[in-house]
């Protein structure tokens, strides 16, 4: 039915004749064309059909997307965007709309895959898969990890050099998955689901090598993110080199720039454990130092305490005394032997008797010395002042007041407590007032 040029004026049409005219002349005309325009009256069907209207300023075109083409447009079509068609002219024939049947489809000035990257990005955050309140922390010393990677890439093996290198009694359980290409995204998800559920994995990392946009796709699908973010156990993305970043990386709990550094971060905790452990101990020793030399210090100034000069020099002149009677005793021994030498039928006899004078002569000593300690301690005024009391001093501190009568207004004192003093003037003096009178107002 096809005709070249017009059609006959003494012939009539039908309105399918003239539709299928109309749709024979058009396809041919234009078999494949690109077609540029902005997006509008977006609808989707149960189907997986896609039907939209493409515009510009002047004129608008209606454009379908048939299902199969649909499922590999990466990024989410919506009103407003720019795009670039594919595809060819034809006539919708029950309704006589000239229409384009779109095979592929792009945004303008972007690529599909960085449209795609950029709206899951912005969908993902949105619903708070992103928030730091839902990350995990590692654990402090991991004993089992999951690795989710191809078990013949470059990620695997540098993860094992690592982890070897640093901590070689780790356990590791390999999930082996596609990486790139068709079924990748759903061997990792399956990967993700099957160690978070053993009991016994402490961490998972998933990742692979550096690539292009293009083959670390696998790693921006929806349901790998999904699939972190249900995890119940640490997921650590490392996914590419330092410059490269997925999804993954933003839904994961941590993100490595590398799978070797991914490795470091796992084992990093067991040596930082151990550092923290090493400084408390040598904080401790240093603390201990400190309290030691404080103490130190409290018994130098106890040492110095004015009653305590008043003992010392006591017991000094204690020691002179010892040291008196000590020569004494070595003057008479040598006396005894002069007599002895004199009368040699007489040396052993006067031997035993200064050996025995002497030691009964330094056993008194021993006993006077050991009465007199314990007097001392007996009478030692610190355990008094401990109970609250104090001593009065005049005369800079010299001279001990034990009569209200040796002071009088005007006076400089020095109040002397277990610890410490002070130095004050006396403003009165009542020698009448008894020190009862103290305790029964305090009663009152």
């Amino acid at each position: 039915m096809k005709t070249e040029g017009l059609t006959k004026p003494d012939i009539v049409y039908t309105v399918s004749q003239i539709t299928q005219l109309v749709k024979l002349e058009l396809e041919d005309a234009f078999p494949l064309l690109w077609v540029e325009g902005e997006i509008s009256n977006l609808r989707r069907y149960p189907s997986g059909h896609v039907y939209f209207t493409l515009k510009d300023p002047n004129a608008q075109l209606k454009a379908v997307l048939f299902r199969g083409n649909a499922r590999q447009v990466a990024f989410e079509m919506k009103d407003g965007l720019q795009v670039i068609c594919r595809g060819r002219l034809s006539v919708y024939e029950p309704r006589g709309d000239y229409q384009l049947i779109a095979e592929f489809i792009e945004p303008k000035g972007k690529g599909a895959l960085q449209l795609a990257f950029e709206q899951l990005k912005e969908k993902l955050k949105a619903e708070g898969l992103f928030d730091p309140k839902f990350k995990k922390r590692l654990p402090l010393l991991p004993k089992k990890i999951g690795i989710v990677t191809s078990p013949r890439g470059a990620a695997i093996v540098d993860i094992l050099r690592i982890l070897e290198r640093r901590f070689a009694r780790l356990h590791i359980l390999l999930y082996p998955a596609k990486v790139q290409g068709e079924g990748a995204a759903e061997e990792i998800v399956e990967g993700i689901d099957y160690l978070g559920k053993q009991p016994d994995i402490d961490v998972i990392i998933i990742g692979r090598g550096g690539g292009s946009m293009e083959d670390l796709w696998a790693f921006n699908e929806e349901i790998v993110a999904r699939a972190i973010f249900r995890c119940p156990l640490p997921v650590i993305s490392a996914v590419g080199h330092e410059i490269d970043f997925t999804i993954a990386d933003f839904v994961a709990d941590i993100r490595a720039s590398t799978p070797s550094a991914a490795a470091e971060m796992v084992v990093e905790k067991e040596q930082a454990f151990e550092e923290k452990i090493t400084g408390l101990e040598q904080r401790a020793r240093q603390n201990l130092k400190i309290y030691l030399k404080d103490q130190q210090s409290r018994i130098f100034s106890l040492t110095h305490h004015r009653i305590f000069q008043n003992f010392k020099l006591k017991i000094l002149n204690l020691g002179q005394g010892v040291d008196d009677l000590e020569m004494r005793a070595w003057k008479i021994l040598r006396s005894e032997k002069q007599k002895i030498s004199e009368k040699n039928s007489l040396v052993l006899l006067l031997s035993e008797k200064a050996r025995n004078h002497m030691q009964s002569r330094l056993k008194d000593l021993g006993s006077q010395w050991e009465t007199l300690t314990a007097g001392l301690n007996a009478l030692s005024p610190l355990a008094v002042l401990k109970k609250g009391y104090a001593l009065c001093w005049k005369d800079g501190g010299l001279r001990l007041v034990r009569k209200i009568t040796e002071i009088e207004p005007g006076d400089d004192v020095t109040v002397s407590f277990y610890r410490g003093e002070f130095t004050a003037r006396v403003g009165s003096v009542d020698p009448r007032r008894p020190l009862e009178s103290h305790f029964l107002k305090e009663d009152s």
